[in-house]
Order: C-alpha cells, then sequence, then structure tokens
C-alpha cells in the first residue's frame, strides 16, 4: 500500500474524532489503499481531511469521492448545543413533545428530569384538525400560520418544525400550511412532520421532527462550510454523509435530513466489521467501538447489521428512523475513574476526552483514566509516539501519579493493583454492554465471534473474550481507522415509510402496489440527486404486522414478486412462528405500517489488498514488562503489521502498529489471516 502520485481516482472515507480524523484511501484506478491518521482540527475539519489526503495524493483534484462519517449531530443532541427551535401545532397538543410514552430515566426511582429540547412558550397551537382516517375536520388557519411565525422569529428561533395532529392519515392541512410558513421563514431551516416521518404514533413523530428541525442550522452549516473548504482546495467530487442505517446519502440530504445522522459514524464502523466477518468467515460477530470517549457494541447475526426502527440518544430523545442496533456506554480509552463516596470504584461516563486527555498526555489534567491504567501496567509503550503525530511520547510518572492520589489511597491498594481495578471494572462495563446487546437479544454470545476497533478496542479483546465466553476475536488489520473504511464499503441507502392501519383482510393491494410505486420513485430520485455511479439497484419491501389487540409490531419481510393479501399472511405467520414460536390461528391480522428501502450498490473492492505483504517478519522488537492477574509478565513485543499471513503469536505479547495496540494475555495465542486479520483464541488447558 504504497504512495503512489500517478494520475488516480481515489475514494477517501473519513471518520472525524475528537481526537484524530481517520481517512481511508482507495485508488480505483490500481485497486491499491493506504491509511492515514491525522490530529482533528476542530472547527476546520477540512484542513483535517486535506491534511490526510496530502500524505497520500499531491493532488486534491484526484479525491472523486468524499464518504464521511459524521458525529456533528449527536454531539449536539447531546451536549444539547443545537439551535433555537419553535413548534407549530395542533391547538391542545403542544404538550406532546414533553408527555412523551410516561416513562422515567430510572425505572426503580420515585424522582427524575427531563428538559425537552424546545421549551413550552416556543410551542405555539393554531386551528386545525384532522381525524385518524384521515377525514378533514377542520381546515388549518393560515392566518395564525403566519402569526405564529412572526412570533417565534421574534423569539429568536433559527429553526421551526410544523406538526399536526393525524397527518399520517391525510397530510393536506400540513402541506397548506407548510406553504405558506416557508413563504414567511427567513430561511429554509423548516421541519414538516410528514415529510420526515409519514407513520402513525404522535410522540414519536414529533420528536424526531423537532429534532430534525434543531440540527439543520447545526448540521447544514457544517455541511455546507465543509464544502466550500473542499472545494477552496481544489476538490471537485462528491460529498457523502453515512447514514444511521449504514447507508450514504448525498451532502443535500443529510442537509434536509440531519436525524438520520444520529449515528452516522458507529455504524460506518459496524458495515467494515460486518464486511471483514463475512470475508474471513464469519458470518456472525458482535463488534465494539473503543474510543475516547465511549464504547458502542453492535451484533451483526448471519452477515447482518440489525436495524433497529427507532433508537433514543438520551432520555427522552427519540428518533424513529431505521438505524443500525448500537449499545453506548461511557467506557472510553479516556473514562476518568474516581472513587465515589461510598468507597467503589467507579469507571466513566465522564471523560478526559482529546483535550486535555489522559493525564499521561501533560496537557493539565491530573484524574486517571483507561489509558492511564494501560500505560502504567506496561501494555501501552509510553515511548512509543501516539498515531498522526499528535504526541510524540506518554508520560507514564503523570499516569502513576494520578492512578496513586485518586484510585490507589482512597481504596488502600499498591498503585499498580489500582490500575488493575481501573481495568477490572472497565472490563465489566463493557462486557454488560455486549451482553445486553446478545442475550437480551435473544442472541448466545458464545456463537459470535468478537471483533474489537477503534484506537482502545485491541487492548481489550482478551478480557472481553473471557468475561462473556466467547471463544474467537478478530482484530481488523487496521482497527483504529475501521469507521473509515466503513465509509468506503457503505452503499447509498434511502428509506421511506407509510402508515395504512387497516386489516390484512381489507387491505387494498392495488392501492399498496401503487404507494410502492410513489415512494419507490420518490427513493429513486434521491438517488440519483447524488450523482454516484451504482453497480445495481435493490430494494427491500416489509410491512409492520400484528395481531389485533397487540401493542408492538412485527416487521415482515416480503418477498421480490407479485403481492398478494396470501402471501402477505403467509410472510408474517412464518415470521411471528420464528420470533415467538408459534402461530395464533383465528385472530384477526393487521396491518400497521410500509416500510421501503432503495439501495444503490457502489463498486466494491477486494480486501485482500489490506493483506501483508511479502514474507514480513516474526521477529520480536523486545520484552516489555507487564502487570497482569496480580503478577509482572516478560510480553514480547512485535510489529503487528509486518506479521506474515499464517504467522503464530502466543501471549503474553505486545502487537503494535501506529493506530492501536494488541495485547494478547498469556493464555492467548493468535494468526494472521489472508486478509490480516489477527485471529484470537484461547490456548487450550
Amino acid at each position: 500500500m504504497s504512495k503512489n502520485n500517478n494520475a488516480a481516482h481515489l475514494v477517501v472515507g473519513v471518520d472525524v474524532g475528537g481526537t484524530f480524523t481517520d481517512l481511508f484511501v482507495l485508488n480505483t484506478t490500481d485497486g491499491s489503499a493506504q491509511i492515514v491518521k491525522v490530529p482533528s482540527t476542530r472547527g476546520e475539519e477540512a484542513k483535517g481531511f486535506m491534511n490526510g489526503i496530502a500524505r497520500v495524493h499531491a493532488n486534491a483534484a484526484a479525491v472523486r469521492t468524499i464518504v464521511h462519517g459524521t458525529t456533528v449531530g449527536t454531539n449536539a443532541l447531546l451536549e444539547r448545543k443545537i439551535a433555537k427551535t419553535g413548534i407549530i401545532t395542533t391547538r391542545g397538543f403542544k404538550d406532546v413533545l414533553e408527555m412523551r410514552r410516561r416513562d422515567r430515566p430510572q425505572t426503580w426511582g420515585l424522582r427524575g428530569r427531563y428538559s425537552p429540547i424546545v421549551a413550552r412558550d416556543l410551542r405555539l397551537e393554531v386551528d386545525e384538525r384532522m381525524l385518524a382516517d384521515g377525514t378533514l375536520h377542520t381546515p388549518v388557519n393560515l392566518n395564525q400560520i403566519k402569526q405564529a411565525a412572526a412570533q417565534l422569529i421574534e423569539m429568536g428561533c433559527d429553526a421551526v418544525c410544523l406538526f399536526f395532529i393525524n397527518t399520517y392519515a391525510n397530510p393536506s392541512n400540513e402541506q397548506a400550511a407548510a406553504k405558506v410558513l416557508r413563504e414567511c421563514w427567513p430561511n429554509s431551516f423548516v421541519t414538516v412532520a410528514s415529510e420526515v416521518l409519514p407513520e402513525i404514533r404522535e410522540f414519536e413523530r414529533c420528536s424526531t421532527s423537532v429534532i430534525n428541525a434543531s440540527l439543520q442550522p447545526v448540521v447544514g452549516s457544517y455541511l455546507e462550510r465543509l464544502d466550500h473548504d473542499l472545494r477552496q482546495q481544489d476538490f471537485s467530487g462528491e460529498l457523502l454523509i453515512v447514514q444511521s442505517n449504514g447507508g450514504v446519502m448525498s451532502r443535500q440530504t443529510a442537509c434536509d435530513m440531519p436525524a438520520r445522522t444520529a449515528l452516522s459514524g458507529p455504524a460506518a464502523g459496524v458495515i467494515a466489521c460486518a464486511e471483514i466477518a463475512r470475508t474471513s468467515g464469519y458470518p456472525n460477530v458482535i463488534t465494539g467501538d473503543m474510543g475516547g470517549t465511549s464504547f458502542d457494541v453492535s451484533l451483526v447475526a448471519n452477515g447482518q447489521a440489525a436495524l433497529a426502527a427507532q433508537t433514543s440518544i438520551e432520555f427522552g430523545l427519540v428518533i424513529r428512523s431505521p438505524m443500525i442496533q448500537i449499545e453506548t456506554i461511557g467506557a472510553g480509552g479516556g473514562s476518568i475513574a474516581s472513587v465515589d463516596a461510598s468507597g467503589m470504584l467507579q469507571v466513566g461516563p465522564e471523560s478526559a476526552g482529546s483535550n486535555p486527555g489522559p493525564a499521561c498526555y501533560g496537557r493539565g489534567n491530573s484524574r486517571p483514566t483507561v489509558t492511564d491504567a494501560n500505560v502504567l501496567l506496561g501494555r501501552i509503550s509510553a515511548v512509543r509516539p501516539l498515531g498522526g503525530g499528535l504526541l510524540n511520547a506518554l508520560d507514564a510518572k503523570l499516569s502513576e501519579q494520578a492512578i496513586n492520589q485518586h484510585v490507589a489511597k482512597p481504596l488502600g491498594l499498591s498503585v499498580h493493583d489500582a490500575a488493575q481495578a481501573i481495568l477490572t471494572v472497565a472490563n465489566a462495563k463493557m462486557a454488560g454492554a455486549i451482553r445486553v446487546a446478545s442475550i437480551e437479544k435473544g442472541h448466545d454470545p458464545r456463537q459470535f465471534a468478537y471483533m474489537p476497533f477503534g484506537g482502545g478496542g485491541a487492548l481489550h479483546v482478551c478480557a472481553m473474550m473471557r468475561e462473556v465466553g466467547v471463544t474467537t476475536g478478530i482484530v481488523p488489520r487496521y482497527p483504529g481507522v475501521t469507521s473509515a473504511l466503513g465509509c468506503v464499503m457503505a452503499d447509498m441507502r434511502h428509506d421511506a415509510v407509510q402508515t395504512l392501519n387497516t386489516m390484512l383482510n381489507d387491505l387494498d393491494i392495488e392501492a399498496l402496489q401503487q404507494r410502492l410505486k410513489t415512494l419507490s420513485a420518490a427513493c429513486q430520485q434521491r438517488l440519483d440527486s447524488a450523482g454516484v455511479e451504482f453497480e445495481r439497484i435493490e430494494e427491500q419491501i416489509s410491512l409492520d404486522m400484528l395481531y389485533q389487540g397487540q401493542t408492538h409490531t412485527l416487521a415482515v419481510t416480503l418477498p421480490q414478486q407479485t403481492i398478494s393479501r396470501n402471501m402477505i399472511q403467509t410472510a408474517f405467520e412464518s415470521a411471528y412462528q420464528q420470533a415467538f414460536g408459534r402461530v395464533l390461528h383465528g385472530l384477526v391480522i393487521r396491518v400497521m405500517n410500509l416500510r421501503y428501502a432503495r439501495m444503490g450498490i457502489r463498486p466494491k473492492f477486494d480486501l485482500s489488498v489490506l493483506a501483508p505483504q511479502g514474507k514480513g517478519s516474526t521477529e520480536s522488537l523486545g520484552i516489555q514488562n507487564v502487570y497482569h492477574a496480580s503478577q509482572w509478565w516478560g510480553a514480547k513485543r512485535y510489529d503487528r503489521l509486518a506479521l506474515p499471513v499464517q504467522s503464530v503469536i502466543a501471549g503474553p505479547a505486545i502487537l503494535e502498529q501506529a493506530d492501536t495496540t494488541v495485547w494478547l494475555e498469556p493464555d492467548f495465542s493468535a494468526h494472521v489471516d489472508a486478509w490480516g486479520n489477527l485471529i484470537v483464541q484461547r490456548i487450550s488447558s
């Protein structure tokens, strides 16, 4: 994967983190690839992009496509750094956003706080009413729409959400109001609920639409600024954005529908893991992305990432849009360890982030982190440069001082046992997240391989395998840039939904076919607007169905053939039997929603370009003392990327590379497969 400055067409996957900007660069002319890791330039993201690209190719005009996984929307929601947003809604329904589903932050607590992202005085009501069957009861008062818009503008709102009741059944009132609202609103940040989510359930539609509105100025301005800066540096290709469902979309679609980027960054990593696992012969894999702040877990079964119809970014922030199922906890390399008032050791969720970072960075933080524990115990070499030129070395003395003061002394432990305790707690939290993503979803984790990625994941691969009972670990060739790799792999995808809310026996098949044509045309228009070449187009059709009287629906995939009532019933009963072990014969079947997805399949590349080239070397770089299981071990150090295919390394060992470090415990061994992945297994006693 050498640098090539000849004529080239480059596809670049970019994952911007708080500390590093990771790039995976694919040369579509000769099939070569390269990874780059450079320090992030917050506020000037394009600079980080181009700094990385400049390391690979002298001419930015050679870049044909940039695919970006972004956390701008996620961070804005979590930090509540969103645009001031107003709501115009049906009279009597201004509190839908605040009432939610009457859930609570702590299941067993009687107290809890919740602050909706739109204050009550910014939720204005107008006269209009649509009945649940789509009958127009009261036409919308357009003068009130103008008055409400003027009031919100005067109150300083940058964005507005138009949300009327029952618009999933008939959007005519909302459409009429939207036309007037867009004429008098001073910018393009107008979100219409029936355009974002024409689906039954008022709170979910309101929450999703309001989140979309509040993110439009944030994500839209970020992407427009990014595109402008890239063009200034001679980039003339397409800028695509990864969606939370693992597909990609055009920049304009992302500006219109920023709610779909809520899990953009983590989703790209899962897509890459799924492809790597399939190629390596492991269709079932649990992924664990350990970055500086969080640990994100997802499950891939039969080669496919699990999708959820909705997710919660945090309590009360519900987005109903297809998203890869990801469990997130605060257990990253920068997670801070502390002893609470009861004398219990806690790790996270507070993080030192990238600035000031762990104590060993020497940037002013004096509190210990997971990274400090790994440095003090010898699992990370303090004298190695931190990837991308961020730091030339780490200060192990600062790690020791922080752990001694904040953990060892309060608990009466030696400093090394205290560091070990920090990792034990962090590992237990991460294992718990894996169990939530697997066991609580009905999967036995022992039937899956475990694939860690991110900068810190490979340091804990053996611990996770021990904790959860997984027999095989797969460390990708470049764990630290896996999300950037996923950006290059992801296909373009657009999802649409339409509520039907009818009994199966009353379902109008011809009307259903017509709705499918409408949804297909709308999704195809989005694909065409991106200006991207596809190898082929694929589609997925499904129905949300249930028995009459039930509350929760079951997603039923329909085969790609002529749709009939009998075919739908057969598909539902088969899915119900598989999910619940029985079919409820004699009960009436209800069809709630039609879901449609259209995918533009992008050209794929051969993962073998990542494999080790040449003979390589298994020569040890020396011995490093590592504290493990309350004793010191002499661990051999290796250059991980120099190891040839089929080479076998027995623990204890440390495998180093620019984007991560792999720690092999004494009872584990690993071999390099044909694609350069490290296959980790426990040594039989």
